[in-house]
């Protein structure tokens, strides 16, 4: 393969994983908002990728920015696996909160990347974390260093 045939199938494999991120939000009910993270705290792809960074107050999601709730799924999934380290518990594969106005579900996506989904406080868990498991599924094996760089320099772009 030459640099641009490369080129090419990273930016198709980039759009292909934007369509499932899309695909999730628009099919399952309740979702708010979702982000996938590098394993090292790098937003890769957000529901709203276009996000200029403004702090709004909509109530809808975290304060304002995918940019937040890349933050809150890096620091959730940092101190999950944490706590699995000292409880000897192998790795983990999601977790869950619940809050009186939403909750927050994160799932491992097999190169260290995470994926985080903010949905309403009447959405239902099952269905979430089925169609998480989906994503999680067609995302992982896609997900090279590669890809990753890709990613991160489309979502700096769009900035």
């Amino acid at each position: 393969m030459n640099a641009s045939t490369t080129a090419h199938t990273r930016r198709s494999e980039a759009d292909n994983l934007r369509w499932l991120l899309a695909n999730l939000v628009e099919e399952v009910p309740g979702i708010r908002s979702v982000a996938v993270v590098s394993s090292d705290g790098l937003l890769l792809l957000s529901s709203d990728p276009a996000q200029t960074g403004e702090r709004k107050e909509t109530g809808t999601g975290p304060r304002g920015s995918s940019a937040d709730l890349a933050t809150i799924v890096s620091g959730l999934g940092s101190l999950t696996v944490g706590a699995a380290k000292l409880m000897d518990a192998g790795p983990v594969t999601q977790t869950m909160v619940a809050m009186d106005a939403g909750s927050l579900f994160v799932m491992s996506i097999s190169d260290g990347s995470l994926l985080g989904v903010h949905a309403s406080p009447d959405s239902d868990m099952n269905v979430i974390g089925y169609h998480m498991a989906l994503f999680v599924g067609r995302a992982g094996h896609v997900l090279t260093p590669e890809l990753r760089n890709e990613l991160r320099k489309s979502m700096e772009l769009d900035q």
